[in-house]
């Protein structure tokens, strides 16, 4: 009889939410659109138009699909793991995954990618996971030093690995787009934790094996 793989449900303990985002009340879908009505008002324009009749309800569904990460729960995500790996001990890593944030200042787009590692303790999570856990923090209001330590923090304490290693790298529309309008930077971003703080070897392995493909930021 063909063997089920053995499955891990990890239960971590309970922590505070990431922000109070989930314990607050949201406006209507009519008190979006109003509020909407209201900035195009104050751009300038006039939300009575023809062409800006359907804009409020589409900025409002376009919103709830920005930041549809309030509505994921990380840890969840990670929680069904595998321990039928024969043994499988060297690191897994996920680059090049696609990120679209906004910036908490000035509500303006973060885009670029994520590069996630992690040394399996026995255990493996299915590789969707991880890109799930980079969208579930990304589809947030964010900063993004605030959204490297989320990610990697979230994979060891729910994973429990030998160590979890998270870079990003994005282009901030807030700076390319308004204030002091440069374009061509990007922001790069990195947590190390476990060998991958502990152990130089480790850590200049994953940075070789996502060389390739750094320094391009999308903007």
């Amino acid at each position: 009889m063909e063997r089920t793989p053995d499955v891990n449900i990890h239960q971590p303990a309970s922590r505070p939410a990431d922000d109070q985002a989930a314990t607050l009340q949201r406006p209507t879908q009519a008190e979006a659109e109003d509020a909407i009505r209201t900035l195009l008002r104050w751009a300038g324009d006039d939300p009575s138009r023809e062409g800006l009749l359907d804009t409020p309800q589409r900025v409002a569904k376009a919103y709830r699909e920005w930041f549809c990460g309030y509505e994921e729960d990380p840890v969840e995500l990670l929680a069904r793991s595998f321990e039928e790996v024969e043994g499988y001990d060297e690191m897994v890593v996920l680059r090049d995954i696609r990120l679209e944030s906004m910036c908490e200042h000035h509500m303006c787009p973060i885009i670029g990618k994520a590069h996630v590692a992690y040394l399996p303790n026995g255990r493996v999570v299915g590789i969707s996971k991880l890109a799930r856990v980079v969208e579930a923090y990304g589809k947030r209001l964010q900063i993004q030093e605030k959204m490297t330590a989320q990610i990697a923090n979230t994979l060891l304490d729910v994973l429990q690995p030998k160590g979890v290693a998270v870079v990003i790298e994005a282009v901030h529309q807030c700076m390319t787009t308004r204030g002091v309008h440069k374009t061509g930077v990007s922001m790069v971003t990195s947590r190390m934790l476990g060998a991958f703080r502990d152990d130089p070897s480790t850590r200049r392995e994953f940075l070789s094996m996502i060389q390739g493909s750094r320094g391009s930021g999308e903007g």
